[in-house]
């Protein structure tokens, strides 16, 4: 790594370069002042060097022992990498570090006293082990492999220091600056995480910018009640930077034929970025997104329901087409196949901001902001229960959550009739044929040029489910059971889509239409 200075065949300062950042994204990577960073974009652009010069940068000006880092994955085998290149670069510095790979130790460390450890940690199990240890750098590779962001905010806890700089200066009195707390992820926009990680940081802020985030807080030092800032930043890198990529690297990017990867892999797009999706074939936005439109009053009005409480719950609201024309509210006429299904409303009951923590509300209360929602949203005199998780029967100590949702609603001093469901299908194999017939259904929203018309129920969306938008189509396949879909990530909507699609007997031939298009 370099310093400021004269470059002179390949030395700064007459000292030899073992690393220097490229121009551009590594640059500022490698001096972003966040607290929480992640590095992504192409694949190619040199995130793994970034991840070690992060940590290695700060070795040896004067933390000693105080300067600990530990870089983690999902499974040791993907740390290979990141071990084989720091085995390639920290000898050169010549500073006596060493690697220790014995029993329980996987580490480098030097004579100062620094530290940089590799971990696995897949799971909340794994995070135990390292509870309590102080870590002033922590490096997370391959942070959307994570099925959210369970990890993230487990190992947060570990980023602190003991380090206070007046009570530790140097030989010659120098005082150091305090140490900085960083987390430092790298990652490509793909993998189960996909969806965490884009709303987490992509969403937050502007490739580059630092956002802010108020904390009030007792701070134990000053012994006074103040507002800490934290800050996290994203920085895209483009494979187009690195100049020691491999160009027959690069053609092999190039040749990527399916197109949801090239854009991620190639571009590092964050757009349904997904690997293994569940509808990735299927999904067309343009196509199952759809402004609101009145509903007939001759169709059918119902609800399908995945209960949750630590994880979230799910509400959606259905209209069922029979077949006859509906009026936009531009005024244009538009036509619809016996069957087809709209999403016209949506409750998902999460915290904000993590799609994955439900809200641990009570049955009851649930069923009384379904009434609210449906009174809101005119449609509760002809709302009906419809299929729901069978789990809401289970009895413990004499009741259920479906009798607890059945009990009478009080809303300000009018009297509703409690939230009913009917039971959805649960029979050997529903859930693979479930997933079929969901994907069947989006696929008979489509019309192509050769065939404008269509003649299957479809599926449609209001596009005023955010939700649904944000959390559907990146649904992913179980990497043991491709069939199915990762039920470790967030699926609760899924579910309740899934009941409610087997719940019809429609979906034969039924009509030609040019349908929604």
């Amino acid at each position: 790594m370099s310093n400021n200075g004269l470059i002179v065949d390949g030395k700064v300062n007459g000292r030899k370069i073992i690393w220097q950042p490229t121009a551009g994204s590594q640059t500022l990577a490698l001096s972003c002042p966040a607290n929480l960073i992640l590095y992504h974009g192409s694949r190619g652009n040199g995130k793994t060097d970034l991840q070690i010069m992060r940590f290695r940068k700060s070795v040896g000006i004067g933390y000693g022992r105080f300067w600990k880092g530990i870089i983690i994955d999902r499974q040791y085998s993907a740390l290979d990498d990141i071990i084989t290149k720091t085995k390639r670069y920290f000898p050169q510095f010549l500073d006596g570090a060493k690697f220790l790979s014995s029993k329980g130790e996987f580490k480098w460390v030097w004579k100062d006293g620094e530290e940089l450890l590799f971990r696995a940690v897949a799971d909340e199990q794994d995070y135990q082990k390292l509870h309590g240890q102080e870590f002033c750098y922590i490096g997370i590779n391959e942070l959307s492999q994570y099925p959210d962001s369970t990890v993230l905010d487990l190992v947060t806890s570990l980023n602190r220091t003991s380090f206070v700089p007046e009570e530790h200066p140097l030989p010659d009195g120098t005082v150091l600056p305090e140490i900085p707390l960083t987390i430092f992820c790298t990652t490509n926009p793909s993998g189960r995480g996909h969806l965490f990680v884009k709303k987490r940081f992509i969403d937050a802020g502007d490739a580059g910018e630092i956002v802010k985030r108020e904390v009030k807080i007792f701070n134990p030092r000053t012994q006074k009640e103040e507002v800490m800032v934290k800050t996290q930043c994203h920085i895209f890198g483009s494979y187009r930077e690195n100049t020691k990529l491999s160009p027959e690297y690069v053609a092999d990017l190039e040749s990527i034929i399916d197109p949801r990867k090239r854009r991620a892999w190639l571009l590092g797009s964050w757009d349904n970025a997904v690997d293994g999706g569940m509808f990735e074939d299927v999904w067309d936005s343009d196509t199952h997104i759809i402004p609101p439109f009145d509903i007939p009053s001759s169709w059918k009005i119902d609800r399908s329901f995945d209960w949750g409480s630590s994880s979230p719950f799910s509400v959606n609201w259905w209209a069922e087409s029979n077949g006859e024309d509906i009026t936009l509210r531009n005024g244009k006429t538009r036509s619809t196949v016996r069957g087809d299904l709209f999403l016209i409303g949506e409750y998902y009951g999460c915290e904000e901001g993590n799609v994955n923590k439900g809200l641990k509300m009570l049955a009851h209360d649930v069923a009384t902001e379904i009434v609210k929602r449906e009174l809101m949203m005119g449609i509760h005199d002809r709302c009906k229960g419809g299929a729901a998780d069978n789990s809401i029967w289970n009895m413990e100590n004499g009741n259920s959550i479906a009798r607890s949702m059945n009990q009478p609603i009080v809303i300000g001093d009018k009297v509703y009739q409690g939230v009913t469901w009917e039971r959805s299908d649960k029979s050997r194999g529903s859930r693979v044929h479930g997933w079929e017939s969901v994907k069947q259904f989006l696929q008979n929203s489509k019309t192509t040029p050769d065939k404008p018309y269509r003649e299957k129920a479809g599926l449609f969306i209001f596009n005023t489910n955010k939700y649904f938008i944000e959390i559907f189509p990146t649904t992913v396949r179980d990497t043991k059971n491709p069939d199915d879909v990762e039920t470790h990530s967030c699926d609760h909507i899924q579910d309740a889509v899934r009941y409610r699609v087997l719940a019809t007997k429609l979906g034969s031939k039924s009509g030609k239409t040019k349908g929604l298009t």
